[in-house]
């Protein structure tokens, strides 16, 4: 084979890489794209469960509240005669309930706080991941395109 004819041969090649190149471009700008979309739509879906746990909470809470309530004031009805000490007592005990109450929903919202952002930095890990692979990729097409024009300047 001849210098020209292989000088023909690697034209078509760079021509065929060029233009199979921008699809490619395109086509992992679409994948990227379409990621980021997949992203946000996790990340708005996180932020919804989490404001219905957080909606479902304050109910069961508000629930809770009133149920107590209602509960002692039937008891204060009842027991109006026998108040003293008995009331003190109630008193303390419900102040306890919902201090652990209010501990344990605290513990809750760090819990699923801890969550969410480990789950967003394993979303963006992976993103970045992506990225840099796909970048990593284009680097090695251009640098393959750079050796070839760099052989069609030698033999020329």
């Amino acid at each position: 084979m001849t210098t020209e004819e292989r000088l023909y041969k690697l034209e078509g090649i760079v021509e065929g890489v060029m233009a199979t190149l921008p699809e490619r471009i395109t086509s992992l700008e679409n994948r990227m794209d379409l990621l980021r979309q997949e992203l946000k739509g996790d990340i708005a879906g996180l932020r919804q469960e989490f404001k219905g746990e957080m909606a479902a909470l304050r109910q069961e809470f508000k629930g809770e509240m009133a149920a107590l309530r209602q509960e002692f004031k039937a008891e204060m009805a009842a027991l109006e005669g026998r108040l003293g000490e008995q009331m003190a007592s109630l008193r303390q005990e419900l102040k306890a309930e919902m201090g652990s109450l209010e501990g344990r929903l605290g513990e809750q919202m760090a819990s699923l706080r801890q969550e969410l952002k480990g789950d967003m930095a394993s979303l963006r890990q992976e993103l970045k991941a992506d990225i840099n692979t796909a970048l990593n990729r284009l680097m090695l097409y251009f640098s393959a395109l750079a050796v070839l024009l760099a052989l069609l300047t030698l033999w020329r």
